[in-house]
């Protein structure tokens, strides 16, 4: 063989035992890692960190988050049409109520109500006209029936004076009716004129707190029709935080329920509200009920909008046997705990839970667990594996 030859062959043998080398680390590597981590019965002590099974009170507590809304609110608008003249308040101002809050230009309103009483005083005037007729024509009646009754006159006559007299009388209810009517002109006339000093007005509630203004919507010498917005009125005093509840929590809830509340923007803070309204109706959409908290807002930290978290207590076990919710494990489809036994040896119990509170979740069955439960390591156990109780 040539020495080129020989090398080729020396070449190959190397790249060969390179290969096997690499397999047989391969297989090792697999062997090791594609094995079962759990530990088998009888093999080494398994490090577990354990915790005791503990007696005690326990809550169902739901966290819902939502938003506040005002406790009242209103759009205050001009009840006629005219030119903007003045606005006295603005965005966060305290209103009160009946305040007036904007004037428009009553220029054209004043008018009316003078034409108004113009027409009352010559309707006033028609009055005292038809009742001087009515006086002449109740004296030449009186003196025609006279005459009649003397035969000097002719019935004629007679009938003629009746029919005036019958007529002035007429004329003087009309002319009171004219009065009456311009009356109410006038009243109407004052009362528009009255609606240019726009107010903020509001029913009476046993409380005279003022209110504040959220939101303005015009600017002076703007032209503004009637029932057009201005101002936004809000009642801060009282809150509303406004959230929505599924199927599976609206049971279990209740009017007058308490609730702590928690604002994101005020972190630290804690208020305490309870269920004011329970909506009769699910969202179609959504499938969730409408659900509002009344909250008192005396030092009006809060204001309408934030974002809020609500925090209930949906039901309570007294007496309850509860484990760290880290201890629960599920093996082939059951949910379970090890349990270390005085043989430190792990047992699998299988369990039924109930309520969860924090980090701590109820046993409902079995009803009798003590002892100690392994809230850590536990993936690598197997029931009856031997364990190592560490408290690293």
């Amino acid at each position: 063989m040539s020495q080129r030859g020989f090398s080729v062959v020396a070449l190959v043998l190397a790249l060969c035992i390179i290969a096997g080398a690499g397999w047989l680390v391969y297989a090792k590597v697999f062997r090791d890692t594609g094995s079962s981590q759990v530990m088998r019965p009888g093999g080494a002590a398994v490090p577990v960190y354990i915790a005791p099974v503990r007696t005690g009170m326990i809550r169902d507590l739901r966290t819902f988050s939502g938003s506040l809304t005002p406790k009242a609110q209103f759009i205050v608008a001009p009840k006629i049409s005219g030119r903007l003249e003045r606005i006295s308040v603005d965005v966060g101002d305290p209103v009160r109520r009946n305040q007036v809050v904007a004037r428009l230009d009553d220029a054209e309103y004043f008018e009316q109500v003078e034409q108004a009483k113009a027409e009352l005083a010559v309707a006033r005037a028609n009055v005292e006209e038809a009742r001087s007729d009515l006086d002449i024509a109740e004296k030449e009646f009186v003196r025609i029936e006279a005459l009649r009754g003397q035969r000097v006159t002719s019935q004629a006559e007679l009938d003629l004076s009746r029919a005036k007299y019958n007529a002035q009388q007429a004329r003087l209810k009309v002319a009171k009716a004219q009065v009456d009517q311009r009356q109410a002109a006038l009243r109407a006339a004052e009362v528009r004129l009255g609606y240019a000093a726009v107010r903020a007005t509001w029913p009476e509630n046993g409380t005279d707190n003022p209110r504040v203004v959220g939101e303005r919507f015009v600017d002076e010498g703007a032209t503004l029709s009637a029932n057009a917005q201005m101002l936004s009125v809000l009642d801060i005093s009282g809150l509303r935080a406004v959230f929505h509840v599924t199927e599976r929590d609206y049971p279990r809830l209740r009017v007058g329920q308490q609730a702590e509340v928690t604002l994101d923007a005020l972190p630290g803070m804690v208020f305490a509200g309870q269920v004011s309204r329970i909506a009769p109706i699910f969202r179609e959409a959504s499938r969730q009920a409408r659900i509002e908290l009344e909250l008192d807002n005396a030092q009006g930290l809060m204001k309408p909008g934030m974002f809020i978290k609500a925090t209930l207590e949906l039901g309570r076990a007294e007496d309850a046997l509860f484990v760290p919710s880290a201890a629960l494990v599920r093996r082939e489809g059951d949910q379970g705990v090890f349990v270390v036994t005085g043989e430190q040896k792990a047992r699998y119990v299988s369990v039924r839970t109930g309520i969860a509170e924090g980090d701590h979740t109820q046993l409902l069955e079995p009803a009798d667990l003590t002892g100690d439960v392994v809230v850590l390591g536990q993936h690598l156990l197997e029931d009856g594996a031997a364990v190592r109780i560490t408290e690293d």
